[in-house]
């Protein structure tokens, strides 16, 4: 059977405020445990506990039967505990072989034995069937590789189980399907107890074989993954089936006013790419990787050049050539990397909410605290953002309430035109349902929105026409009411022969 874990009781308190409340469950090896939840419902603090992350306030951990209490994620190590976070905890300029046995290289006379070391890296990978250069710096590897080498050094320490923290969030669908085959066969026959924290439900109905389910820091239920539903799994989380989150936002009639047109635009990934924007309305950009929905965004914002073709805004023909010249003239771009290009991570509630907004904080040369801190402050309960402190990190906060503390920081300048590149990326249901709130509330105040999502739920449910991309070119443009899933895959897959395109009325 292998090993066996079991949490028993489980509380966490945090200034007050319990973050976990008397979870118990247990789980077996070669058993895939999905942990489910909203962001904020304790997930990650389980995890980090176990990892000798964090201490329990109160109750126990048990591993064989054996209580245990990690005082260091070290201590975590020695005990067969593996965790692969989203952020890989690797060293790029390192190589394969060195990044897999990091703290254990083996030694000769007090020297590296770097033959030893890649034998062992070798031995290891084709273990895993895959096809990489021991000796590779680990940066020149792509994504999928890069976790694949997380993954074997976790492994090579012969853990009793592993836990992964959203491990497809910066994975393409290909580099997903590597991760899931590894899953499913080598770690599953050796017995290991897999932990598996995702919000994509189509990864927990295909790797687990139970779900626990979690809001607000509580165990709501545990089940068989193939007794239940998606919807069942959604309802628990959030309280309401998945269809009727689309059907509660509120929408106001389309005006006639013309914001932005573009004619024939061209650029790197995209060509003669032609469409207008109405005031108030959300326009929705749909296409499978490579469709250059991100690179035209780009473009439009003045990141990238544009090569021809016009732009036309208030009228006027106009082509920024740079991000600052967009803000300028009342454009906001939410990115499609949030970590990357999106937070400063280390910077403060407060400062990554204001930042773009600083001057108008000013007196004389000189920031007013006072006024800043009421800025934040406003910001976060209007926008419903759930931290302790606006002094603290944002990289402390969920993945949904960094969001919205992004939201907070381009709505601060009023902008005319606001482009949304994956809004909802890796966040739960719970936070998707109160950020579509706020998307359908910007346009309703006379925001036009420009949304690129991969998700076709979301991009049926939030806009009022949707462009669907492929290859660089925008294959159809299809309204709202007769948009339905089959009909814009295929407009996506085989362009726009699929079916006659859809005329905007």
């Amino acid at each position: 059977m292998g090993s066996v874990l079991e949490f028993d009781e489980i509380c966490k308190e945090f200034h007050g405020v319990y973050a976990l409340k008397n979870i118990s469950f247990s789980a077996k090896g070669g058993e895939v445990l999905a942990l489910v939840g909203e962001n904020g419902a304790g997930k990650s603090t389980l995890l980090k506990i176990l990892g000798g992350d964090y201490q329990p306030t109160s109750g126990n951990y048990r591993i064989n039967g054996e209580t245990k209490k990690f005082g260091s994620p070290n201590e975590a190590i020695r005990a067969g505990v593996g965790l692969i976070y989203q952020e890989r905890q690797m060293v790029p300029e390192l190589t394969v072989g060195e990044n897999i046995f990091m703290g254990r290289l083996p030694k000769r006379r007090g020297i590296v034995d770097a033959r030893l070391l890649n034998q062992r890296a070798r031995a290891l990978i084709e273990e895993f069937e895959l096809e990489i250069d021991p000796e590779e710096k680990l940066k020149n590897l792509s994504v999928a590789m890069q976790q694949m080498v997380e993954i074997m050094k976790v492994y090579s320490r012969n853990p009793s189980f592993i836990a992964f923290d959203e491990p497809t969030t910066a994975l393409t669908e290909n580099e997903a399907e590597v991760l899931f085959r590894l899953i499913e066969t080598k770690l599953k026959q050796k017995g290991i107890i897999i932990l598996y924290v995702s919000h994509r439900m189509e990864e927990i109905f295909r790797l687990s074989d139970r779900i626990v389910i979690l809001k607000d820091g509580e165990l709501v239920n545990t089940v068989h993954t193939a007794d239940t539903t998606e919807e069942e799994v959604v309802r628990s989380m959030v309280g309401r089936p998945p269809e009727k989150i689309f059907g509660e936002l509120k929408r106001t009639a389309l005006r006639e006013e013309t914001v932005l047109s573009v004619e024939k635009l061209t650029g790197r990934g995209y060509r003669d790419v032609s469409f207008s924007l109405k005031k108030g309305e959300i326009l929705g950009f749909f296409g499978l990787v490579g469709s250059g929905r991100t690179e035209l965004m780009r473009g439009i914002f003045g990141a990238d050049p544009i090569w021809r073709g016009t732009m036309t805004y208030r009228g006027k023909e106009r082509c920024f050539r740079t991000p600052q010249e967009a803000v300028a003239n009342g454009f906001g771009f939410l990115t499609e990397d949030r970590k990357e290009q999106g937070i400063f991570p280390i910077r403060s509630v407060r400062d990554n909410m204001s930042i773009v907004y600083l001057k108008n904080l000013k007196k004389a040369c000189f920031i007013e605290a006072r006024k800043e801190n009421q800025f934040a402050e406003g910001n976060c309960r209007e926008f419903a953002i759930k931290t302790t402190s606006i002094q603290k990190k944002i990289e402390e906060l969920s993945g949904g309430n960094q969001q919205k503390v992004l939201l907070a920081r381009w709505l601060s300048v009023k902008p005319e035109v606001l482009i949304l590149d994956e809004p909802t990326k890796g966040i739960d249901v719970g936070a998707k349902a109160e950020l579509y709130h706020i998307i359908r509330e910007i346009a309703n105040q006379g925001i036009s929105v420009l949304l690129v999502s991969s998700e076709l739920p979301e991009i049926i449910g939030l806009s009022d026409r949707i462009c669907v991309m492929k290859e660089g070119r925008i294959a159809a443009q299809v309204n709202r009411e007769d948009a339905s899933e089959e009909t814009v895959i295929a407009y996506a897959m085989m362009g726009g022969g699929a079916a006659k395109e859809a005329e905007y009325e």
